[in-house]
Order: C-alpha cells, then structure tokens, then sequence
C-alpha cells in the first residue's frame, strides 16, 4: 500500500467504544456547518438513497457523489471513478467522511469477481481516504458476520466474536472487509473505521438469499431447532448512517428492529407452512446443489434461515436512536416485495417450475433430484 500521510494526534475507534477523540477536520459540525460526505456507488441502491438523505440533512454541509457513473441524485457534487482506482485518491479533497456502500451482494454473482470487487475495492477506499487525509471512513458489512449457529444466544451483544464461516459466500467476502477495518487503524492511523452490521434487510430493491427464502412455497425449519427473526428496513438503516456520519455513533454497531419474531409468528405473516427437515439432510442436499450450479449460494447460507443472529443494538440505543420500523412491518415491507417472485434455495425460479417443485413435500426448498439430473445430463450434451 502507498505510505499514507501522517496526522496530527491520530486517532483509534475500537469495537463498542468511542474513543477519546483530537480535534480533525470531521469536527466542523460543532461551528455549525456539518461535515462533507463522500458516498461511494452513490448512483444505485442503498448508495443513492444514502445520497439523497444527507443531501437534504441539515447537519451535513455538502454532499460529494462517487460512483463509476454519475447518477440522478441532485443538489450533490458527482465525481465519477471506479472505487478499485487508485485515482479516487483524488477525488477526495475536502471529505471529511465517507461511506463506502459500492458492494457487490448479489445472490447470483460470480463468487471470484464478486470477492476481488469487494476486497479490492474496500482496500482501494481505506488507502485513498488515508492519502486524502479523510477524518473517518465508514464501511457498511452484516450482522451475518456473528454466525447464525442453533445456539446462538438471543440477542448476541455487539461484541461477540464474529463467528461465520469464512468461505466462498457473501458473508465471506464481508469477514475479509471486517478484517481490513481492523487491521486499518495500524495501517493508516490517522483515519477512524466505523463499521455498521444490519441484521436482515428489506426494502425497495433489496435482494438477498434471505428475502428469496419468503419467495418459496414453503419456509424451511431444522428438526430440533426454529430461528428468531430480525430485520432491519433500508429506511432505517439510513438514518443509523447519518448518525454515524456526524459522529454520534462510532465504533462497530448493529442495526436492526428491537426484538425478534419467532418462526409461528413468521409463518401466521407470511401465510406460508414449514418444512421440517433434519439438519444433515438439508445442508449435504444444499451442498451437492450448490457443486453442480443449481443454487446461487453455498450450504452455509441456509444456517441464515434456520438458526437464530438477532443483535442486540446497544450503540443506537445509547445514542437516543429508534427504529422506525418493528420486525412485523419489516416482515410485511419484505412480503410486498415478493409479487410474482418465486424461489428455492435461493434460486429464483419461473412460475411453472417453481409450482412443479412445490409438489413435492420434502424437497420443496432444497431443490430435487430431478433437476440435480437434469443438470447433469443438459452439462454432458453441451458441446
């Protein structure tokens, strides 16, 4: 990595704890003008919702727009780089903050260009936000980094150890992201790391092996164990952002509804029945799908539908923040966005053969051995 450039009394945001803090440039909101806000992948999702929200706050002075393409967001200034670009260096004069929403989370991207995308493009942002001598960078992962095991306390506390497999998955990818904010104080001290750990999203656009699971016919339970549900809405999400971007919460937090709904409730909401299936059926079928291309996702992802990572969200609390949604309006917001979706596994599936799959009881969420063959006779026919 390129030498960063030193600052006057650096600085260190540890897990759950603000750390006494020198005066930096991020510190122009107590004159009253608010910091400057870089937000990257600020043309689409999350990125662009976060844009227009700090453009129109009044705690934030100006709004800086980055992404490889400029987007419809207005009242913004657009700088227009790829964040892999050692280039966005010099694209950060005047930020004081930046938010680093430019990931690739989809189910359906190739597992080796998704993680190079975002690793390379989290250390690209760490190194530019040093050399541009940003105040603090703020780096947006998953409370699925905490693990979802059957004995999983509920809630975990912000300071658990963060226990997921750390394989091919998404959630492998955000477990690497973890570990560069942790290794970033070290590495470029003059810039603080707050990382922000949302439990299960829902809202507009939001894509997730988790929102596919309320797409099936039927919701998968583990013999002998049952999840509890928390989600956390994008509007939310949002505003635990712009406290972070002014600095009233720091370190590594959790966002998400207060509470938890358990799997009958679930059920009753959603007006879908369960499959209760034993756990080494489930995840070795899940398994041999994934190997031959059937599901997006790896066997691991199912632990995320089947077993319990609610979070506690202490850090918001203390800093006076509420949820504006419940888990039951999160759940509802989620059930809306599922019209004329139909999935397995998290496999999106057309109408025909998602009714096909249903029709059978056991095998309605992991997939069936018919298409395991299908597959395999459509691979050795292909030239």
């Amino acid at each position: 990595m390129p030498a960063t450039l030193s600052r006057e009394q650096p600085t260190l945001t540890t897990p759950n704890a603000q750390v006494r803090r020198r005066r930096t440039r991020a510190q122009g909101s107590a004159s009253g003008n608010g910091p400057v806000v870089a937000v990257t992948g600020a043309a689409r999702g999350l990125g662009h919702a976060l844009t227009v929200k700090l453009a129109a706050s009044a705690r934030v002075r100006r709004v800086i727009a980055i992404d490889d393409h400029r987007g419809e967001a207005t009242g913004v200034t657009w700088r227009v780089v790829d964040v892999r670009d050692p280039a966005l260096a010099g694209r950060l004069a005047e930020v004081d903050v930046l938010v680093h929403t430019d990931l690739d989370l989809a189910p359906e991207s190739d597992r080796s260009a998704r993680r190079a995308f975002n690793v390379r493009g989290v250390q690209t942002v760490l190194t530019a936000a040093a050399a541009g001598r940003v105040s603090r960078v703020i780096l947006i992962t998953s409370a699925m980094v905490y693990g979802a095991r059957p004995d999983n306390p509920v809630p975990l506390p912000e300071s658990a150890p963060l226990a997921a497999d750390p394989d091919g998955s998404v959630v492998g990818d955000l477990l690497e992201i973890e570990d560069l904010a942790r290794r970033s104080p070290r590495t470029n001290p003059g810039t603080t790391i707050t990382v922000v750990r949302p439990a299960a999203l829902v809202g507009t656009g939001v894509d997730t092996f988790v929102t596919r699971h309320f797409e099936a016919p039927r919701l998968l339970t583990i013999k002998g164990s049952a999840p509890s549900w928390q989600f956390c809405h994008t509007d939310d999400l949002l505003s635990a952002l712009e406290l972070a971007v002014t600095g009233e919460v720091t370190g590594a937090f959790a966002v998400g509804c207060d509470g938890w709904l358990e799997q009958d409730q679930v059920e009753e909401l959603a007006g879908l029945r369960r499959i209760e299936l034993p756990a080494a059926l489930t995840f070795g079928t899940a398994q041999r799908l994934h190997r031959v291309g059937i599901t997006p996702a790896p066997a691991t992802d199912l632990r995320y539908v089947v077993y319990p990572w609610v979070v506690d969200c202490t850090t918001l609390r203390a800093a006076g923040w509420r949820p504006g949604y419940d888990n039951e309006t999160a759940l509802r917001a989620l059930l809306e966005q599922r019209t004329g979706h139909h999935a397995v596994a998290g496999r999106r599936l057309a109408g025909k053969e998602a009714t096909i799959t249903a029709a059978g009881a056991t095998v309605a969420v992991i997939g069936t051995a018919a298409i395991v063959r299908r597959a395999r006779r459509r691979r050795r026919t292909e030239p």
